[in-house]
């Protein structure tokens, strides 16, 4: 059995690497497909509006004993009632059916006494709601109104945050990545999308860009002590953040999905569709789509978007420089700072207003503080020299 604590301290180390980066191209065709899949499935088929955004009246029939054939029954039901359109039946609990119609208006008490008598069940085990479309538009409005609030938002963060607008760029994209995957898996399956469901949309989004900026820090430290001692390149560095997040992450998304997918189990098998179950399954697929965008896009993304900047590049070419006069094996990445920089290397590098220049200014004071005071004085206890004139 491998010892997973070892390999954990592998990879925060560096002995151990993953190349994330150096594989884009194969994360970026696979995120690509499923979007196109995502893509295909909202606009080819639609998706899955609950009754609460296209409006509509909703039937419990709650005590049946025979729910088989329970769709055409419902059918037949609703039909002798005189309501016409599309019927959405349910089994909830195996001893419950839920009725979707259209409105029914004057035809509620009709179509009640129809689905008790179809069921064989009492008219007062039938229960029986509106809801109008009106109430429907007004939430879809309020989420997409909350959706653009939140993404100007994080975009505003995390360009102040890391000082760089490229991380808030490469952060959005990940975020939309798993907004369009996630929905495009509720279309894709027919699964109804309810406001329980919006708010479970919201929700991994947050979740998402948590798993982000923990993943964004650690690239920022490691490409601020890169940019100091240029003995690795701004790829590596980055790479390096990636690996040694890489076990918390997955353990973080491990201990959310497990009980979301026991609440999963319970609501399938026993409770039938409603809240629990709506929020539930919203977190439980866009949290896996979070954790893949954060480990495999954001930070791939970040490094093509900062690949031709002066800066980067500088560092790049000393750093390589460095490598091959040390034989460091390619890919290797460490920072180490006991070692000194190599003498050639541009220590005075412009770096761009929107990059990591004030975290390289504080790593250049602290180790500057650490040379000696007599340094740059020479050796101290030479025998004084007596010059030739008083000899």
């Amino acid at each position: 059995m491998p010892d997973f604590a070892a390999i954990g301290n592998d990879l925060y180390t560096g002995k151990r690497s993953i190349d994330f980066i150096g594989r884009q191209k194969t994360w970026y065709a696979i995120s690509g497909v499923l979007i196109v899949l995502a893509l295909v499935g909202i606009f080819a088929r639609g998706l899955n509006f609950g009754i609460e955004f296209r409006g509509g009246s909703e039937y419990r029939i709650s005590g049946v004993s025979d729910t088989s054939s329970y769709e055409d029954k419902a059918q037949a039901a609703v039909a002798q009632a005189g309501i016409s359109g599309n019927v959405v039946s349910t089994v909830i609990g195996g001893s419950t059916v839920r009725v979707q119609t259209e409105a029914a208006g004057d035809k509620n008490d009709p179509a009640k006494a129809a689905l008790a008598q179809t069921f064989g069940v009492g008219v007062g085990n039938v229960s029986a709601s509106l809801i109008g479309p009106s109430w429907g538009a007004s939430v879809s409005q309020k989420a997409i109104q909350a959706l653009i609030v939140f993404l100007i938002l994080v975009a505003l963060v995390m360009a102040v945050y890391f000082r760089t607008w490229k991380m808030a760029v490469a952060g959005l994209v990940a975020l939309l990545h798993d907004l369009v995957i996630t929905v495009g898996i509720y279309s894709l399956f027919g699964f109804e999308i309810t406001p329980s469901s919006m708010i479970g949309f919201l929700t991994i989004l947050g979740y998402s860009l948590y798993d982000t900026v923990v993943v964004f820090d650690k690239v920022r430290e490691n490409t601020a002590e890169a940019f100091l001692t240029r003995r690795v390149t701004y790829t590596q560095a980055a790479n390096l953040a990636v690996n040694q997040t890489l076990v918390r992450s997955i353990n973080t998304t491990v201990v959310a999905l497990l009980p979301i997918a026991a609440i999963l189990v319970v609501g399938f098998t026993l409770l039938g569709p409603g809240t629990l179950l709506d929020l539930s399954l919203a977190l439980f697929v866009g949290i896996a789509v979070g954790a893949y965008s954060s480990i495999f896009i954001a930070t791939p993304l970040l490094v093509d978007l900062r690949r031709n900047e002066t800066a980067v590049k500088e560092l790049d070419k000393a750093a390589l420089r460095f490598q091959s006069r040390q034989k460091v094996p390619a890919g290797a990445a460490s920072l180490d700072t006991d070692s000194a920089a190599p003498e050639d290397a541009p220590r005075d590098a412009a770096v761009d207003g929107d990059t990591e220049e004030a975290e390289i200014s504080d790593l250049r004071a602290a180790s500057s503080r650490e040379v000696h005071k007599w340094a740059s004085s020479g050796p101290r206890n030479q025998p004084r020299r007596t010059p030739k004139s008083k000899r």
